[in-house]
């Protein structure tokens, strides 16, 4: 596969968003965050502003401890919109406790006057489609 300029930007952009996870410094994410973006995750499907996520950065809940991708493709269906979708493996802290969590993730970004922002993102935690490995087995 070879790595496009637009590819490492983007590479470079979701990157910076998840160190300032790490950092818990909300002026990045407020800055690398649209007006308005989609979230959809486990806890289902919600808008937040720029303003918004820099909260949900800073607050005490959690700490991203580290984290690493792989499996990282990068597409650019329009001049100004970039879509990527990875796998992480996050090391975390929540709630005082340690865990790891396999993920798969995607971010739609859309350049806004010359810089990129997140429009969307998504988190699916990783494992079988169908939940069954989540799945109480009690009769």
């Amino acid at each position: 596969m070879t790595t496009t300029s637009i590819d490492k930007e983007i590479m470079a952009v979701e990157r910076e968003y998840w160190d300032s996870m790490i950092s818990k410094d909300p002026s990045v994410a407020t800055r690398l965050t649209a007006d308005e973006s989609v979230i959809v995750g486990a806890q289902g499907v919600s808008t937040v502003t720029s303003k918004g996520i820099g909260e949900m950065v800073k607050s005490d809940g959690w700490k991203l401890k580290k984290y690493d991708f792989s499996d990282i493709k990068v597409m650019s269906p329009a001049p100004d919109v970039a879509i990527i979708g990875y796998h992480v493996r996050e090391e975390l802290e929540v709630e005082g406790k340690t865990l790891t969590l396999e993920a798969n993730d995607s971010t739609t970004w859309i350049r806004k006057n010359g810089k990129w922002v997140s429009a969307a993102h998504t988190e699916s935690v990783a494992g079988d489609p169908f939940g069954r490995d989540r799945v109480s087995k009690a009769k």
